[in-house]
């Protein structure tokens, strides 16, 4: 059975549809089958895939709301391995729509169930909110990754995330626990970069993720082609530190002596 996982973080801009769109490439590319589902109105997963968000004749929308089964609106993607349930700007009105309906918090869960069995991994990339839909979202999953940027406003968004975890997993799903906390567009050349890590590390022992995606023009290239960055530019740093992550979340060991001389990660500290 596959394992979902969810993209979650209620600032907007962390690189939360970046990451799921690049870790599941990744996760395809080494033989993993892959479902994205895009659960954010502004369809950044759906582009970043190369799929029209004005064509999607099934979305997240249709799914939610049960107008359309999930199996309906899976689309095969150009990328190997990986499908996505695309969303547009219609999945804005199903926050209003689920407050009135049967099972409302559940939803995403039941209609993620009837596939579960056929994919190895489920990314769910949430919109920059904690309302209906990633409430869905968290209670469906297995586990949550947290992008998230070197900054100090930062750290009041993932307490409030905490505190939603702590009430999704007491009524909903007692399971629910965060897989990892993401860095994004990290510059390890600041001081204030390295000492937010320092103090989520404090926070959260043994959930951050030491792979730290830099910034890096490729990444914010590579939507606007429609491509994961590995498929666009598989010598660039962005897709070293992409397929990075992906050996870390899969809990490989690995040192890349190149890779490291690039200066585009830090983890397996003492290994070699």
């Amino acid at each position: 059975m596959g394992k979902i996982f969810a993209a979650a973080n209620q600032k907007g801009g962390v690189g939360k549809s970046t990451t799921v769109v690049n870790l599941a490439a990744y996760l395809g590319s080494r033989g993993f089958k892959v479902l994205c589902v895009d659960a954010d109105p502004q369809g950044n997963t759906t582009t970043g895939f190369g799929i029209s968000k004005k064509k999607s004749e099934n979305t997240t929308y249709e799914v939610l709301t049960g107008r359309a089964r999930v199996s309906e609106a899976v689309i095969e993607t150009e990328f190997e391995n990986v499908s996505v349930i695309p969303a547009n700007e219609q999945l804005a009105g199903a926050e209003m729509e689920l407050v009135d309906m049967e099972n409302r918090m559940n939803r995403m869960k039941m209609a993620l169930l009837t596939v579960k069995d056929n994919y190895d991994y489920i990314f769910i990339d949430c919109p920059p909110s904690l309302g209906q839909i990633t409430i869905n979202a968290l209670v469906a999953c297995d586990g949550i990754i947290v992008p998230m940027l070197a900054e100090f406003y930062a750290l009041e968004g993932l307490s409030q995330l905490r505190n939603t975890i702590k009430i999704v997993r007491n009524s909903y799903n007692p399971t629910l626990d965060i897989r990892g906390i993401l860095f994004t567009m990290f510059d390890a050349r600041l001081n204030v970069s390295n000492e937010v890590v320092s103090e989520v590390e404090r926070y959260f022992p043994g959930k951050v993720f030491e792979t730290k995606i830099p910034r890096n023009v490729r990444i914010s290239e590579s939507p606007s082609h429609g491509k994961p960055v590995m498929y666009y530019d598989r010598s660039s740093k962005g897709a070293d530190a992409y397929e990075l992550l992906g050996h870390e979340f899969l809990g490989e060991p690995l040192v890349l002596k190149e890779k490291k001389r690039r200066g585009i990660f830090n983890f397996i500290k003492n290994k070699e």
